[in-house]
């Protein structure tokens, strides 16, 4: 079992300093990896429903956003040296894939193989429509961007031709350095979500979950798993908690629902209360190095 961070770095607070300071005493402390989020913009009103809150309001501080994904990474790549640095998720369809593909080859190759690629279709059309990509049949150009990235990580000559993209005949350098390219997590509870990490992931990546929810997911998984020739032993499974209904006392309850990676969210930031706020992040790891 390991520890990571669900960390959505947020404008101003996660400033330079706290960033370095951040990375570098989460590293120090045994935490496993930070998991970023992705909203390039956010709206005053939605008509959209957030997932991940029980309402469906997605609520954000006022004069706040979060911070580029590929940017923040970076930085953080280069401000440590065994943290893992994860995607938590990127909104592919509103990418472009041959950006991506490059951008995060280039953060695997500068990070020394510490990067997790997780990707999602994304919840918000309003969030598409600002970045100019259409909002239907998104989850199937999911799964051909996730072809296109495959080729560009993978082969030495790429191409690909599909209904919703294609590729020409190209070369793309750098490689990610992790064998095998830099693995694929997939965000979402639904079925066509656990179908596209049979089909693609080497791990999966789920939000909000208590340990019996978890283990409802892993069950669920494993059958499309299986569907695909695979079994879920040759998957992680990244949980974001139920944040502010977690303690250290529900690690092994997690674990046993079979939870590769439990992430912890740490959304109250800024440099002022960090070594508090890490303080309480201790006990989880000291429980998990306990599980074998």
């Amino acid at each position: 079992m390991k520890i990571g961070l669900f960390t959505p770095l947020r404008s101003p607070v996660a400033t330079p300093e706290f960033l370095r300071n951040f990375g570098q005493k989460a590293e120090e402390i045994g935490v496993h990896s930070f998991w970023l989020g992705e909203h390039v913009v956010i709206f005053d009103q939605y008509e959209s429903q957030y997932p991940g809150s029980s309402d469906g309001v997605f609520r954000f501080p006022e004069g706040s956003g979060l911070m580029d994904m590929v940017s923040s990474i970076g930085f953080l790549a280069a401000c440590t040296s065994t943290l893992r640095l994860g995607t938590g998720i990127c909104i592919l369809p509103q990418n472009n894939p041959v950006y991506a593909a490059k951008e995060y080859a280039t953060l695997d190759f500068l990070s020394n193989g510490r990067l997790d690629f997780g990707v999602g279709v994304g919840w918000s059309w309003e969030e598409f429509e600002a970045c100019g990509a259409p909002w239907p049949n998104r989850g199937k150009r999911c799964d051909e961007y996730l072809e296109v990235i495959n080729t560009l990580w993978n082969d030495e000559l790429s191409s690909f031709s599909g209904d919703m993209y294609d590729l020409p005949e190209c070369r793309m350098h750098p490689k990610p350095v992790q064998e095998g390219g830099i693995p694929i997590c997939i965000g979402g509870h639904s079925d066509a979500a656990l179908r596209r990490t049979a089909r693609y992931g080497q791990g999966w990546y789920g939000i909000n979950l208590s340990p019996q929810e978890s283990s409802q997911m892993v069950s669920r998984l494993a059958t499309f798993l299986e569907a695909e020739g695979r079994s879920i032993d040759e998957v992680e499974i990244h949980v974001g908690a139920v944040n502010d209904q977690m303690d250290a006392s529900m690690v092994e309850a997690y674990a046993e629902a079979g939870v590769t990676q439990l992430l912890i969210p740490f959304l109250r930031q800024g440099n002022k209360h960090l070594d508090a706020n890490l303080e309480t992040i201790a006990p989880f790891i000291e429980v998990s190095r306990s599980i074998t």
